[in-house]
This record gives structure tokens, C-alpha cells and sequence, in this order.
């Protein structure tokens, strides 16, 4: 058996993402411990309401959801960092709009998982940070669960000591 593939206009290619606007509440905390030495600990977590508009393509609203986001881990030398992370997430509001054809329909699933981070040099005025986590999703409702994989990339400007040593050897 053959298929063929044909060729697709522009007007034809499909769109990606939630296809409405939100906007998100949230506050953080964070718990550093002896972070300037090999041993330190951190500590973090993030709890988020997100409000969504609702799609005007398909006139279907989702509901508030709260999201909790944390993460502990241990500092085994000063570039590497070992640890446990999780969230919560739960839509505490139903669904809605004419689109909404499923009724209430909140869900909700719990994740937790091992974080590896690795800081690294740049430059003399950036540093690196890369990190991978991977949640193992449970007690899910309204939703798949599974697995869930993360990898960060962040460049920001190296620590404020290693400028001040450069400008100490300028003067």
C-alpha cells in the first residue's frame, strides 16, 4: 500500500500553543544556606494563580489553576548541585464559555523528581547554568501523566567577586 504526501499551503499550516492569553499571580520564596562554600543547600519554592481568557477560536475558557513549584537541593562542590523537585498543579475554577462542551472539567496531577544543575565559565563577565529535572507524574485527574523532562539553559553576568577581582588588577 502507497500513500502520498501533498503539499501544504501556508494558510494550511497548524497552530501551536493554547491559542489564548493568560496572566499569572504568583510569590516566591528561596532558603540559601552556605552557598559560597562546597557544602550549601538551597531551598525554593513559587505558588502561581493563573487567570485565562478564553480562546476566541474555539469560544472555550479554562479555569483558574494554582501551581506550587518547589525544589531542594545540595551544593556538592561550588559548580555542581544535586536535588529533588515537585509541583502541584490543580485548576480550582471549571471551564466555561458557549465552546465548553465537557462541563465542569478541572484537573489536576502531582510530579516530583531528581534536578542535577552544573554553574560554568563563560567569561570573565558571564556565567553558565544548565539544568536538567525530570518529574514522575501521579495522582492525575483530567489530564495524561507520566513523565515530564526539563533541561535550562541560562547565561547571566558572572558573580559581583570575580569583577571586582578584575578591577582590582586594572588598578
Amino acid at each position: 500500500m502507497r500513500r502520498s504526501a501533498r503539499a501544504r499551503s501556508l494558510s494550511e499550516d497548524r497552530k501551536f500553543g493554547v491559542s489564548h492569553q493568560d496572566t499569572t499571580l504568583g510569590c516566591a520564596y528561596r532558603l540559601e544556606r552556605n552557598l559560597r562554600v562546597e557544602t550549601g543547600h538551597e531551598f525554593s519554592a513559587v505558588l502561581g494563580f493563573t487567570y485565562n481568557f478564553e480562546n476566541p477560536d474555539t469560544k472555550y475558557k479554562n479555569g483558574v489553576d494554582m501551581h506550587l513549584d518547589w525544589g531542594i537541593s545540595q551544593f556538592l562542590t561550588k559548580e555542581w548541585q544535586l536535588g529533588f523537585v515537585g509541583y502541584l498543579y490543580d485548576q480550582i475554577s471549571c471551564d466555561s464559555g458557549s465552546g465548553d462542551r465537557v462541563g465542569c472539567f478541572e484537573s489536576r496531577v502531582i510530579g516530583v523528581g531528581p534536578q542535577i544543575g552544573h554553574i560554568f565559565k563563560v567569561s570573565d563577565d558571564y556565567q553558565g547554568y544548565i539544568n536538567l529535572k525530570g518529574y514522575k507524574e501521579f495522582d492525575a485527574a483530567h489530564r495524561p501523566d507520566g513523565w515530564n523532562v526539563w533541561a535550562t539553559l541560562v547565561i547571566s553576568p558572572a558573580e559581583e567577586k570575580s569583577r571586582l577581582r578584575r578591577s582590582d588588577r586594572a588598578s
